[in-house]
């Protein structure tokens, strides 16, 4: 109840976050747009119009996080998670657009000094408050953001903050031209739009990564790898997986136990395990894990195991004086090979022909069938 409630807050977070932004760059893009026409500046114009592309991002972003939070169904058992990352593309993409939008203005006006911005003091002031705004909305989305673990919410982050690095380009361009260096915006711009390309560049291939099911990082993984290992039970971990989804990571675990312990308690090991990590880490959505009594990666490739109906077969054919009197068997897969434990009750071990019989017979097996190592007898009282 806790989780759920814990998911749903957070996906409130998102979406708070997402209408604040929109709410700002509408005011902005009318502010700035209609500033720009009065004061006759292109480019406080231009910049309102990227509070416009502002605008469609957080569009992007409430649409993405209202289909992300829906629970898992039939169709995505795994939840709508990547529904965030595919949008947290789209805006990567739209920034690196944006950042060669810049450096292609830029560069047609060093070609035409004649098109820089005439200095006006209203769109100086302008190109100043939206800094602010801007610059006071990239921190407030991010640390929503770092708290949500949203990527997408951190990517519309950094698309505001580009907007507050276009109004600086915007406000040094004017200011610039005003002290008599008309080609310094030009320089400023460059640098900035290079950084809002790389930005998106970053946020495209983090998101690729996970699309296409890259691994934590490193460091995680071994962080992983050792909280499992210290789990009473685990003797060792021959596989371990891991992904992301949106925020959150799934991991993949193949445990080794002791081989003489029953399914249930093996079971109850990989509950603890997957409890722990889930507790431990919070990126950790879901684990699954798959309990091994040995390190099996490679066995029975060249052949198909005995099964239990093979094995049951088997000692009927061999123990057919005795088949009735069999209460149950065990079987253990163990190196490539199978032991068998036969329970039989205890009068058969008081008659010495029958055990005489048994032991013939254990042996015979073990000589004709080269997929069982060992046949062990044991006698309920």
């Amino acid at each position: 109840m806790s989780e759920a409630t814990d998911t749903v807050k957070m996906d409130k977070l998102k979406a708070r976050a997402s209408y604040v932004g929109a709410a700002v760059n509408v005011t902005q893009t009318l502010i700035k747009i209609g500033f720009g026409i009065l004061g006759q500046s292109a480019a406080l114009i231009a910049d309102g119009i990227h509070s416009l592309s502002d605008l469609l991002s957080d569009l992007l972003v409430i649409i993405a996080v209202r289909l992300g939070s829906r629970e898992a169904d039939h169709d995505h058992p795994y939840g709508h998670r990547r529904f965030e990352t595919i949008a947290t593309v789209i805006l990567g993409i739209s920034l690196i657009g944006i950042g060669g939008g810049i450096a292609w203005s830029v560069m047609e006006r060093m070609g035409n000094p004649e098109h820089l911005p005439v200095p006006n003091e209203i769109s100086l002031a302008v190109a100043a408050v939206s800094i602010l705004i801007n610059e006071w909305l990239y921190h407030y989305t991010k640390r929503i953001a770092k708290t949500t673990r949203s990527k997408l919410l951190l990517a519309n982050a950094w698309h505001q903050r580009s907007d507050a690095l276009t109004s600086v380009v915007v406000l040094f361009g004017i200011g610039a031209v005003m002290l008599g260096y008309p080609l310094a915006d030009a320089i400023a711009a460059i640098v900035v739009a290079l950084m809002v390309a790389k930005i998106g560049l970053t946020l495209v291939v983090g998101s690729i990564k996970e699309l296409v099911d890259t691994s934590l990082p490193p460091a995680v993984v071994t962080e992983i790898r050792s909280s499992i290992m210290a789990i009473d039970g685990v003797e060792g971990i021959h596989l371990l997986r891991s992904r992301h989804m949106g925020e959150d990571a799934l991991i993949d675990a193949h445990i080794v136990v002791d081989p003489r312990i029953t399914v249930s308690e093996g079971h109850m090991i990989g509950d603890i395990v997957r409890d722990d990590l889930i507790k431990r880490f919070d990126d950790v959505m879901d684990v699954l894990v798959h309990v091994d009594p040995e390190d099996d990666e490679g066995l029975f490739e060249d052949s198909k195991p005995l099964t239990r109906a093979d094995v049951q077969s088997l000692l009927d054919e061999y123990m057919v004086e005795v088949k009735t009197a069999i209460e149950d068997f065990r079987i253990h897969y163990l190196d490539g090979q199978i032991e068998v434990e036969v329970i039989l009750p205890f009068a058969l071990a008081e008659d010495s022909i029958k055990r005489t019989y048994l032991t013939k017979q254990c042996k015979l097996i073990r000589t004709r069938i080269k997929k069982i190592d060992n046949v062990f007898l044991f006698f309920k009282l």
